[in-house]
């Protein structure tokens, strides 16, 4: 069964989230933002062994600590989707824009595509491309726990901006009501900031989705 805690980091309170499988101890950290020492104390607190650094999305926030990350514990980089390269290559710039720390930009060792299953120990994550915050945002789902991490798609209570480069509001609309709502209402999500959710609570109550 997959566990997890959220981490939030950064400033912005972004919460990268540390997943587990509990019979492996095999572990995933999903948008590794920055705090990179505290990412790497919850992982050696645990127990845990660090297999995989997952990125839903290229923005800085989101993946600012990752090539540090890597280069501190030679854990692969998997994801985003590729249409999101330009802003992993803009990492840097965006580290100024923000008033963060100096980031590197990030290459992944592996693109993530709509469909990709990714392996971690027992578990099995089921990759879902959805675009409109970025043109490469992927969505990370256990269908065994009905768990999802969403980054910057969709909060409690709201949507992800659009106004970013290569941003498109109805094409978010279309990635939460074509891949995210059809999973099941039960399925719960952590957002990229603020509280968890569910799939079903949003469609009732969420007022973007009317």
């Amino acid at each position: 069964m997959l566990h997890f805690e959220i981490l939030p980091v950064t400033p912005f309170a972004q919460n990268a989230t540390l997943i587990w499988c509990d019979l492996t101890q095999e572990a995933a950290i999903i948008d590794a933002g920055g705090e990179v020492d505290r990412l790497l104390e919850a992982v050696e607190q645990r127990g845990l062994k660090l297999t995989y650094l997952l990125l839903t999305h290229g923005h800085i926030d989101h993946a600012g600590g990752a090539a540090d990350l890597k280069a501190r514990t030679g854990v692969p980089i998997w994801g985003p989707q590729r249409e999101d390269q330009f802003w992993l290559d803009g990492l840097g710039d965006q580290s100024r824009l923000f008033s963060f720390p100096e980031a590197k930009p990030v290459t992944p060792d592996r693109w993530l595509e709509e469909g990709d299953r990714i392996q971690l120990g027992q578990s099995q994550l089921e990759v879902l491309h959805c675009p409109g915050h970025t043109p490469g945002h992927v969505v990370f789902y256990d269908a065994e726990s009905q768990w999802a991490q969403v980054g910057d798609v969709l909060f409690a209570g709201s949507i992800g901006r659009t106004d970013f480069p290569r941003g498109d509001h109805a094409t978010l609309i279309a990635s939460i009501k074509n891949k995210l709502l059809p999973l099941g209402d039960a399925v719960r999500f952590v957002p990229g900031h603020g509280p968890m959710s569910s799939f079903g609570a949003e469609k009732r109550n969420n007022p973007f989705l009317r």
